[in-house]
């Protein structure tokens, strides 16, 4: 995924450069560009063969590669789009970083899945490998997916395998969650800080966005209660077990009084439940969908981050007509996902090598977990660490007083480092200034070299 953002980031960078030389002239050949650009002669070859697909180099065997003759295209003007499409819904800014893995050079300090190390690699290509071979991996499944790997999903939650819509990873069950539980105008609460994407899918769905302030043991229900009856919401988005990016868990009082809340108001919680395989310092709590029988939570998990990026596959699980609804939505879309990745999945899930893993992967979060609290702790001292999580991915860092977040994390990116800046974790302006740190994507030298790079900046 790094090298095609390099790939794509070079071609740009040649296309701009083939924009100010004459047709027929001679670019420089691939070790020099590899030198210029600091970058691997396999990846200036795909840059190149990107570029030639678009008509504006040639290349020659045994000469070179040559800018191609093309006609100039008229000016464009685009200004009638912006009339015909209307108000934006989707922070651009927002959406930008969600995905951004940087380039390959970059320490990733923010980054919400796991490296390669940590990815159960030699498992996913034995079982791939075996899934790919089968017949069943090249057919077709039912659009809310296969019963034996919904069977599966349905266990840890006490829900029947019927409750399951299996999605291609849980960013797309928030979208179609938010999407078909709340009509477009409608208000939609979510505590405050909160994960960015959860606020991208609300907007994409025309939903209006309300922020309610949490603490370590969640949402302030108080506030939660207020927020439902002024604004009228009939859906609120939370995460209860190890919030992104803070780390917050909601605790079971809490938990008892957002459930009643949501049975007087009528109205649904949508559980992001992303950390259910990340939990490092003891035992899950029992997802908020085990407890309510009634409906009116509807959960979201996500095998992505405990496995890997690439593996997009996720569930909603939701009971009554909502569930209905929601499977119904999903045709609408596409028929399922690749049953080849379901296949994967129900083999990995079903296996002894899942267990593994994951006693594998939490004492190494663990050691990375500590490692990162560590070198903020004594690098940055002026950077307060409210608590340090139980599970998940993030540290929830507290910048000093004065200090732009925003400019922190350009600085940083300019240095090699990515870090997340705080903002992009609010839905209105953040009270205080905030990083978030990662410590499932880098490796221990990273850490410590990436917080000391940051620290020349702070």
């Amino acid at each position: 995924m790094g090298n095609d953002n390099r790939s794509r980031e070079i071609a740009e960078l040649m296309r701009r450069r083939i924009a100010g030389m004459r047709a027929g002239e001679r670019l420089p050949g691939v070790r020099a560009l590899a030198a210029e650009y600091r970058a691997s002669a396999a990846t200036i070859s795909s840059a190149l063969s990107s570029l030639t697909v678009l008509g504006l180099v040639r290349a020659e065997p045994g000469r070179g590669t040559f800018v191609a003759g093309q006609e100039r295209m008229p000016e464009s003007d685009f200004s009638w789009q912006s009339q015909a499409l209307g108000r934006v819904r989707v922070d651009a800014d927002r959406a930008s970083r969600l995905g951004s893995y940087g380039t390959p050079e970059h320490l990733p300090l923010s980054w919400g899945y796991l490296s390669p190390e940590l990815q159960p690699g030699e498992e996913l290509r034995r079982i791939g490998s075996r899934a790919a071979r089968s017949g069943q991996g090249w057919g077709m499944t039912p659009p809310a997916g296969s019963p034996e790997l919904r069977r599966v999903l349905a266990a840890e939650y006490r829900a029947e395998p019927s409750d399951v819509l299996v999605v291609s990873g849980g960013q797309q069950g928030l979208v179609f969650a938010l999407r078909t539980l709340a009509e477009p105008g409608a208000a939609v609460i979510t505590e405050s800080p909160s994960y960015p994407g959860a606020i991208l899918a609300a907007q994409s769905a025309g939903l209006r966005l309300s922020a309610v302030p949490a603490d370590d043991d969640g949402i302030l229900v108080d506030r939660l209660a207020d927020e439902l009856e002024r604004t009228k919401a009939r859906v609120v988005y939370l995460q209860p077990s190890c919030a992104n990016p803070t780390g917050a868990v909601l605790s079971a009082r809490r938990r008892a009084q957002v459930l009643a809340l949501a049975s007087a108001h009528g109205a649904f919680i949508v559980e992001d439940d992303w950390a259910r395989h990340l939990w490092l310092d003891r035992s899950a709590p029992d997802p908020l969908f085990a407890e309510d029988p009634d409906g009116h939570v509807v959960s979201v998990l996500t095998l992505s981050k405990p496995v890997s990026p690439s593996l997009r596959l996720g569930a909603i699980l939701a009971r009554g007509p909502a569930g209905a609804r929601l499977r119904a939505s999903r045709t609408a879309d596409d028929l399922c996902v690749s049953p080849l990745v379901q296949e994967i999945a129900l083999e990995l899930l079903s296996s002894s090598a899942w267990p593994r893993h994951l006693r594998r992967l939490r004492a190494a979060l663990v050691g990375r977990r500590e490692a990162m609290a560590d070198a903020i702790r004594s690098t940055l001292p002026d950077v307060r660490l409210p608590r340090i999580p139980s599970g998940g991915l993030h540290l929830w860092a507290r910048l000093p007083e004065g200090l732009d977040s925003a400019e922190v994390s350009a600085a940083a990116y300019a240095a090699g480092v990515l870090v997340g800046d705080g903002r992009h974790f609010f839905v209105d302006e953040p009270p205080a200034p905030h990083l978030r740190f990662s410590y499932g994507a880098a490796t221990g030298p990273q850490i410590t070299e990436g917080i000391r790079r940051l620290a020349q900046h702070l």
